[in-house]
């Protein structure tokens, strides 16, 4: 559809997986089925369409809502819902994650969003396929079943982005590490920003206050909250990686560096004295020794390298190189 409507569904009954027209939409009455509409909020139109839904003013403001956290809010006989996605959309920063906002109640389900989520499209392929859900729970656990894996799926792949800068930190190749490293970083805090409060609207869902799951999608809901869990504790330890790899890099870098200044240390040590003498004796005034004699230049040259000599092997004997 058109005109900010991206999705107008009907998930069950005579009718389920087909799509109404606007003329349809306007004539749909609660016994043709469940209904799902999906509007890109920031258009005119879909704003109009909602705030003329029959909604109370709290659930209109939610759903159009441009800045939102994660969370899940009872709203009468239905529920408020916030939920975040990881935004695989093209040119697009994962970690930069997509928000979708739902009510729902047993009769119809009004979802918004202002980019692509691909777990919103997964479902609405589904229903068109004749293989969705076609209750409000269903709908529900099927969106944050898919939200859930696709960021198993990019934590998996930042995971193996970390074991890569890892085995370069260990075999030395630290160039240009350190920017990969803190943008690894950065990934992992933006998208811990938004899955904790997640975990905490699906852990609001299991509730009992909760009416729209019946038992078994409580219990599958209990799964998708704890595979939530066990990837934010993933991403956690992701973290903690991230951290200890960039303090080993750290680390080597300042390894190296003070390598090269121990190496510059000896180089002037020995030099010191060296210029001394050729600076004392390079003085354009009269009584410099040996200026008249023709073997004074090999014999200071002999001294000098006598000296440097000298000087290596009292290095050596200190285990100074």
């Amino acid at each position: 559809m058109h005109d900010g409507f991206i999705y107008s569904l009907v998930l069950s009954g005579a009718r389920a997986g087909s799509t109404l027209t606007p003329e349809e939409l306007e004539n749909w009455v609660p016994k043709d089925g469940l209904l799902w509409i999906h509007l890109r909020y920031r258009h005119k139109k879909a704003r109009h369409w909602v705030l003329n839904s029959g909604l109370n003013k709290v659930e209109i403001d939610a759903l159009l809502a441009q800045d939102t956290r994660p969370r899940a809010v009872l709203a009468g006989e239905g529920v408020l819902l916030a939920l975040r996605g990881v935004n695989l959309n093209p040119n697009s920063a994962p970690e930069d994650m997509v928000a979708v906002r739902i009510y729902a109640d047993n009769q119809r389900i009004i979802s918004t969003c202002d980019r692509e989520l691909l777990s919103v499209k997964d479902v609405a392929e589904l229903i068109m396929e004749g293989a969705g859900p076609t209750t409000t729970g269903d709908f529900i656990l099927a969106v944050c079943e898919r939200l859930t894996t696709r960021k198993v799926d990019f934590i998996d792949t930042l995971e193996e982005q970390l074991l890569e800068l890892e085995e370069q930190v260990v075999s030395g190749n630290v160039k240009d590490l350190r920017t990969d490293i803190a943008e690894l970083r950065r990934q992992t805090v933006a998208l811990r920003r938004y899955l904790g409060p997640q975990k905490e609207a699906f852990a609001k869902m299991l509730s009992e206050q909760f009416v729209l799951f019946n038992e078994p999608e409580r219990l599958k809901m209990r799964e998708t909250t704890d595979k939530l869990i066990r990837t934010i504790e993933d991403l956690d330890a992701l973290r903690d990686r991230a951290n200890v790899t960039q303090e080993e890099l750290l680390s080597q870098q300042s390894e190296q560096l003070n390598k090269r200044l121990y190496f510059l240390s000896l180089v002037s040590a020995i030099f010191l004295p060296l210029s001394f003498l050729t600076g004392l004796l390079g003085v354009n005034i009269g009584g410099i020794p040996g200026a008249d004699n023709t073997w004074a230049f090999a014999t200071f040259c002999g001294i000098l390298i006598s000296l440097v000599a000298l000087q290596m092997a009292l290095f050596y004997r200190f285990k100074w190189l």
